[in-house]
């Protein structure tokens, strides 16, 4: 069995090259595959291999005080889903290009998964006021499941979210909007520039679709989450859609 991670961390990175030098290194001898990204905001790591190396990497990158608070969150496939092991430097971990949307000073507010099945048990939140989920994925990802009743929108890209949110402004303005991702970086993202842009009703889901369905399961998500590697998808388990042999490298754009 292999053990499959996705993990993000905002921090500020004096050094990206030289962060990223250092993953690339202790990754390969740990024999890890799958995608790590590392800009000056932070780092974001996508990386499978067996339990044992999993731990022995995430327990070194968490020893740095940067990484100290950084959440893991994991499943397993019985083969490895990633074909080699890539690390970048980029921009942003994850594109957006939007001012104030890097949690390098505060946080978006967000609501943890028990506290959101409850709110979508009874279509309210704690004031009262009905709950918008707000999917900030891509059309692929969106295929393959959401919450039910979410508020979708028609991107090919990330950075593609603020002009086919614009249209919709007006009618979330009575609501709790919470805004959701595949593992939390993009919702995050999201939320903080819809907050700066005048939307101050907006939360995150703490830890995306895979935090909730490894807190909560599937309640209120219809389908499954679809994953950028060989797994395709996830259900509420954290079961893949596809195990193969042969791993995928890359599947989609976020």
């Amino acid at each position: 069995m292999f053990t499959n991670t996705a993990a993000y961390h905002f921090v500020a990175i004096a050094d990206p090259d030289a962060l990223a030098g250092q993953v690339r290194e202790r990754a390969a001898a740990l024999r890890l595959t799958g995608t790590v990204l590392v800009a000056g905001e932070g780092i974001n790591l996508f990386l499978a291999g067996a339990q044992a190396d999993i731990d022995a990497f995430y327990g070194e990158l968490r020893s740095d005080r940067r990484f100290a608070g950084m959440r893991i969150k994991y499943s397993r496939s019985r083969h490895q889903p990633f074909g080699r092991l890539k690390v970048k430097v980029k921009p942003e971990i994850i594109s957006f290009r939007r001012d104030h949307a890097s949690p390098l000073g505060e946080r978006a507010p967000g609501v943890s998964p028990a506290v959101l099945r409850q709110w979508l048990r009874s279509g309210r939140d704690d004031r009262g006021r009905r709950v918008v989920m707000l999917d900030t994925r891509n059309r692929q990802e969106i295929e393959y499941g959401t919450f039910a009743g979410a508020l979708t929108l028609p991107i090919s890209k990330f950075t593609d979210l603020p002009e086919a949110l614009q249209p919709h402004r007006e009618e979330l303005a009575d609501a709790t909007v919470v805004s959701f991702c595949t593992g939390g970086i993009r919702c995050e993202k999201a939320a903080l520039w819809m907050r700066a842009s005048g939307m101050d009703n907006v939360l995150q889901l703490d830890g995306g679709i895979l935090g909730y369905f490894e807190e909560v399961g599937g309640e209120g998500y219809d389908g499954r989450c679809f994953v950028f590697d060989g797994r395709v998808a996830l259900d509420p388990q954290l079961q893949p859609l596809h195990d193969p042999e042969q791993p995928v490298a890359e599947v989609g754009k976020i």
